[in-house]
Parts: C-alpha cells; structure tokens; sequence
C-alpha cells in the first residue's frame, strides 16, 4: 500500500538508509508487482513525455472557444525582447507553465502532474531547470519519483480534484510536488522536500475551482504560472533553512478540510468565482455552454 503520510515515508527513509525517491520508487515496485527496471523505464517514459510536449507547443495555434493557445509565445517574446521583473530564468518558467495549459486547451497531448488542468506546473519547475543547468537526466527523473510520492500521500490524505476539492487540489498539489521535486534536484533530503511541499501547500491553500464556462481554460491556464513560481518560491524558503511550522501531513489534513467546507458552485461547476462574472457569464452564452 501506498504511503498514507509523510511521516510514514521518512521513517521508511531512515530505517532503510534511503533517500525519499527511492522510498517511493520501491513502494511502487511493490505495490504494482513490477520491478524495478519496469517502474524506471515507465517514469523515464513520463520524462520524456514532457520534454516532447513542450516543445510541440504551436504559439499560432488557439483551443476551440479562442480564449488561450498564443500566451506562451507571447511570454516568450516579452522576455527576449524587454526585461522581465522575475528575471530571465523565472520568465522560461512562466513562459512553459503557459505553454503547457495551452497545449492541454489546444488538445495535445500532455502529461497530467497531477491533472490535465495543473499539467503545466512540474515540467515548467523541472523541464526549464534541467535545461538551463543541464542536470543529469538521471536526476530529473528521480525527482518525479519524489513528486509522484507528494502527491500519492496528498491524494491519500485529501483530494487532487477540483471537483472533490478546489483547485487547491489541482494546482496546490501540482505546486507542493514541484517545490518538493525541485529541492531534491537541488540535494536537499526528505525534512526539506516536506518542508517546501508544505509551504507550497499552505500557499495556494483556499484556491477555488470556477472555469469560465466550464472549460479548462481560463483561469487555469495562467493559474499554472502561479503554481510554478509559487513552487520555486517555497522551494528556496526550505533550501534557505526556513520550515513549515506546521507539519506537511496536518496542512494536506487542513486542505482537505477546506475543500470539504468549499461551496459547490467553487468546485469545477463553472457557476461561482470568475466563471460567475459578468464577464464570465457573456463567454458561456457565448458558447452556448
């Protein structure tokens, strides 16, 4: 079975004498009744899966209803033409956070991290990294394994649905498990993994779900960026030292009981926050949706 807390795992971490990725890479191997060759070879495939799929990114093409699909070019130019306030290397991040939203708008194909609609968190955190600081690949993939297992303990524990939970649970979670990826590609060990992942967490804790005419599209597509730098945010908080003051397992706790406590209209139903706008309202006529 799974891990059904942090806690859990870092005691698996220290009786074994292994780092939290492994922890959660044999945990699959068991679980599944594959090896480990098998459980690699498949992450090595979700690797892969988001290097192609950011670079198949078309900056002419836009989804069906017309709303996204150029945004990511659009950041690209902006940073190679002006000089962004995040600087150069947080402009990349946003700038594939974008083009993967609008690669999953534009029905591409993508890898969902840990849902279509927070699919462009990671690879914008990992990909953009690996690339700027030509990181081992080795390394990269085993920091999905540690993200993979944030966000197994997180759906454990509370929801990764925005239907279940809130978009807290969607790009929350993406954001927790990029933070914490990205610390352990950065040597940090299982206290500052948990720790990044929990700041991300408390973050973005509350965020509703409400897509404008119940499409996966606005404001989730740019929701990705806030993901994404809200991830490396917390990930330089726990690499500096700072700690979540609350634990990882009673902040994924108290997410879930936000999410209970979420209005149903806040849930993916496209009725309430800026899908209930004026604005919003005009886009589903609009579209007949």
């Amino acid at each position: 079975m799974s891990y059904q807390s942090m806690e859990e795992a870092q005691l698996r971490c220290k009786k074994d004498g292994i780092p939290f990725w492994k922890a959660v890479q044999i945990e699959d191997v068991n679980e599944r009744g594959v090896t480990l060759e098998n459980s690699w070879k498949q992450m090595t495939g979700m690797w892969q899966s988001m290097l192609e799929n950011l670079d198949a990114y078309e900056e002419n093409l836009v989804s069906q209803s017309g709303m996204v699909g150029k945004d990511g070019g659009q950041m690209d130019a902006y940073r190679e033409n002006e000089k962004p306030l995040c600087g150069d290397f947080m402009a990349k991040v946003m700038a594939n956070a974008l083009k993967m939203g609008c690669n999953n708008a534009c029905m591409k194909r993508i890898v969902a991290a840990p849902t279509a609609g927070a699919c462009g968190v990671l690879p914008a955190v990992l990909v953009t990294y690996y690339r700027e600081y030509q990181v081992p690949e080795e390394t990269m993939i085993e920091a999905l394994y540690v993200a993979a297992g944030l966000g197994q303990i997180i759906a454990n524990r509370a929801y990764l649905a925005g239907a279940s939970g809130g978009c807290q649970a969607e790009i929350g979670s993406g954001s927790g498990m990029a933070a914490g990826a990205i610390c352990h590609v950065r040597g940090g060990n299982s206290e500052v993994i948990a720790n990044a992942c929990a700041m991300a967490l408390k973050n973005l804790m509350g965020l509703v779900c409400d897509p404008v005419a119940g499409l996966v599209e606005v404001p989730c597509v740019k929701r990705n960026v806030g993901g994404a730098v809200n991830a490396l945010a917390a990930a330089d908080m726990a690499l500096a030292g700072i700690t979540s003051k609350i634990p990882i397992d009673q902040v994924i706790d108290a997410m879930k009981d936000v999410g209970d406590k979420m209005d149903v209209t806040l849930r993916e139903t496209g009725i309430g926050g800026v899908a209930g706008t004026p604005a919003g309202q005009a886009v589903a006529e609009k579209l007949g949706m």
